[in-house]
């Protein structure tokens, strides 16, 4: 008899596809108060989204934040990490196994006009480059989206990475800058924004604009697996050394990514997925059908740097599936050495307004403490308007 083939079950499609469980207390987590406290600068700065935004995850309501929301405006000196322990809960998505990687704010070598050892463009958005809203054609794919170009009467994918590098978009799309090292531009479309440091010694911030709609293939694992490179040399920094080493041959491994992103200049910080500035050590990107964008999500991963509390509000082309974050690192030498080998495994504690679990379970769900009483304080100011 012919063996049955095993098939794999279908990839939960969102948090509530995966299913949560109620996690540790906040209280008993290895969480302290510095950390809290830059957490709660991010989830504060995040309200207005977390109230406003569809959640993809499926997990909440906008209203299910408000209250939390509303205390974080008020919450006293020392008192972060009660905050959190009050008013949000931990809950695990799925079986909770975390991977991390990092990202941060490159500086490479750029001029705004083209000249002699600045020869690779850094290009704007495309004119004829189309987002389409598949939810506005059928209720079945909301939230789903694809980028194209018309050819003719018909949509088309957009130019991949090897279309763009040999010409395809001349005249199709402006050139803002142009950058010295096509391999620290390929990096630097990784990591979504970035600095050019100029010829006469000023500089020029960059952000991410959009991205050419194909999808993200990661060039170190596909490196390893061809024996390019061994683990070692898996950092980017690594991979970088490897690409310059190898010019011709590198070129083609870089276009295996088919991914392509376009930038615009920025006149103040970089900017995440929710329009707010991105804090070193406090940002994570996320995958929203995953992780509400705004929400704190607490790591125990095998890389002491990952551990603690941040806020997922970025996101970004490789960074899907749940428990799947990239954390930000900020700008500079130790920022790229620590994100550039960030690859750190663990555990993922997603913190949801309190009593989530409860009602996702169908069940009742535990009083809300009060913030003063958890600080210690009587009629303390930290939430107090907030009670349901």
């Amino acid at each position: 008899m012919a063996p049955v083939p095993v098939v794999a079950p279908p990839s939960p499609a969102s948090a509530a596809g995966a299913g949560v469980v109620p996690g540790p207390a906040i209280e008993s987590l290895p969480l302290t108060e510095a950390q809290a406290a830059a957490a709660l600068a991010g989830f504060r700065n995040s309200c207005a989204s977390l109230v406003r935004r569809a959640d993809l995850s499926g997990l909440t309501q906008g209203a299910d934040w408000q209250p939390a929301c509303t205390a974080a405006r008020t919450v006293p000196a020392g008192g972060a990490r009660a905050f959190f322990a009050t008013y949000l809960e931990a809950v695990q998505v799925g079986d909770g196994k975390a991977f991390a990687t990092g990202y941060y704010i490159p500086t490479i070598a750029g001029s705004r006009d083209r000249r002699e050892g600045y020869e690779t463009p850094v290009y704007g958005r495309p004119r004829d480059l189309i987002d389409v809203d598949l939810g506005a054609f059928n209720p079945e794919l909301a939230g789903k989206a694809v980028r194209g170009r018309v050819e003719g009467s018909k949509l088309v994918p957009y130019f991949d990475r090897t279309q763009i590098e040999e010409g395809a978009l001349h005249n199709r799309a402006p050139i803002i800058a142009w950058a010295a090292d096509p391999v620290e531009l390929f990096f630097l479309q990784v990591q979504g924004s970035g600095e050019l440091q100029l010829p006469d010694g000023g500089t020029m911030r960059i952000g991410y604009d959009t991205q050419n709609g194909r999808g993200y293939t990661g060039i170190g694992k596909l490196m390893l697996d061809r024996g390019l490179v061994d683990r070692s040399q898996a950092s980017m920094q690594g991979l970088v050394a490897w690409l310059h080493a190898h010019p011709e041959e590198g070129r083609q491994v870089m276009r295996e990514n088919k991914s392509y992103v376009f930038f615009r200049e920025l006149a103040g910080a970089p900017l995440g997925a929710l329009g707010l500035p991105v804090l070193g050590q406090v940002t994570v990107a996320a995958d929203p059908k995953f992780i509400p964008l705004g929400a704190p999500v607490f790591l125990s991963m095998d890389r002491a740097d990952a551990n603690g509390l941040w806020v997922a509000q970025d996101t970004g082309g490789a960074i899907r599936g749940p428990n799947r974050v990239d954390t930000f690192w900020g700008a500079g030498a130790d920022a790229r050495a620590i994100a550039g080998g960030m690859s750190a495994r663990g555990t993922a504690f997603l913190f949801l307004p309190r009593g989530t679990a409860a009602r996702l379970a169908g069940s009742r769900p535990a009083p809300r403490p009060d913030l003063g009483a958890a600080l210690g304080i009587s009629g303390g100011n930290g939430g107090s308007s907030a009670q349901p």
